[in-house]
């Protein structure tokens, strides 16, 4: 199948390079959505959502739920894009809704997602095999925190075309299939999570990207040579020089954002009398017709 990110054909790389950057909103306010209840979008609703997540790999709706903590929320908002097939994350609920808040039990306490810390440049679920890669991803906001708790956020196509546009030979060393491993999770010697290696950026059957990355230095093992070194150090560069397509977002009550899985960070935050709560839900899916 021909796709723009065939590195031997320059002529539609650079058409639909053409294409993409004229197209990328540079400004929040383009991807921002009102509606009235996620769980009920009118047909006008989701097709401002989904142009979109069309132009962006991901849009924000502003919802009028306020704070309610009903999960059918971000559920059936996920159905109507196409995202059903939730990803069981270790951390996750029963219904693999996973509710994100600081949690100081033994099987949260250890992760980041559930302390009050920064969170590094990623994408969701780095660390699964491939045949549990994370192609869609949608965040509701119960409760926002008093302070802080903002998300960077990075289409993976606009990274992709940087770290391209900078040296071909670097998205090539990013596509080799054991470029990022992350080693097997062991608890008093038990295995986990086994290792999970792959590429950074790799070419789904249906032609579109995806990217799986994670920007923290601990306990990832990348590909033993200097031109993978070299890709890699390219990409963490982009990541943190600001350039029009690098937005920042804050989830109010009642809002969320749902995407194709892109690059994204978390500030720190301090929690109030009512700590922060965010519902996430990872999908195996890619939302429909994008």
């Amino acid at each position: 199948m021909s796709h723009p990110f065939d590195l031997q054909d320059t002529d539609g790389y650079q058409r639909w390079r053409e294409q993409k950057l004229a197209a990328a909103p540079t400004d929040l306010s383009e991807l921002i959505v009102e509606v009235r209840d996620p769980r009920d979008l009118s047909d006008a609703e989701h097709a401002a959502i989904l142009a979109r997540c069309r132009r962006a790999n991901l849009a924000i709706y502003a919802g009028h739920t306020g704070d309610d903590p009903d999960k059918e929320i971000p559920t059936r908002l996920g159905e109507r894009f196409g995202l059903r097939r939730l990803d069981h994350n270790r951390g996750a609920d029963e219904d693999a809704i996973t509710a994100l808040t600081v949690q100081t039990d033994t099987q949260h306490r250890d992760f980041i997602p559930y302390t009050n810390r920064p969170l590094a440049w990623h994408t969701d679920g780095y660390y699964n095999t491939p045949e549990c890669w994370i192609h869609g991803m949608v965040l509701h906001c119960v409760r926002p925190a008093e302070s802080g708790g903002a998300n960077a956020l990075l289409d993976h196509e606009i990274a992709y075309l940087l770290v391209r546009d900078r040296d071909p030979e670097h998205i090539r060393a990013l596509m080799q299939p054991d470029c990022m491993s992350i080693p097997a999770h062991v608890v008093a010697g038990e295995e986990q999570r086994p290792q999970a290696s792959g590429p950074v950026f790799s070419i789904r059957a249906d032609g579109r990207l995806h990217m799986r990355y994670t920007h923290r230095a601990r306990n990832i093992l990348w590909h033993a040579d200097p031109r993978t070194e070299a890709a890699v150090a390219c990409l963490k560069e982009i990541l943190e020089t600001p350039s029009p397509w690098h937005l920042s977002a804050r989830l109010e009550s009642g809002w969320g954002l749902i995407c194709n899985n892109v690059l994204h960070t978390r500030s720190g935050f301090t929690d109030g009398e009512r700590p922060r709560l965010i519902y996430r839900g990872r999908y195996y899916d890619r939302i429909a017709g994008t």
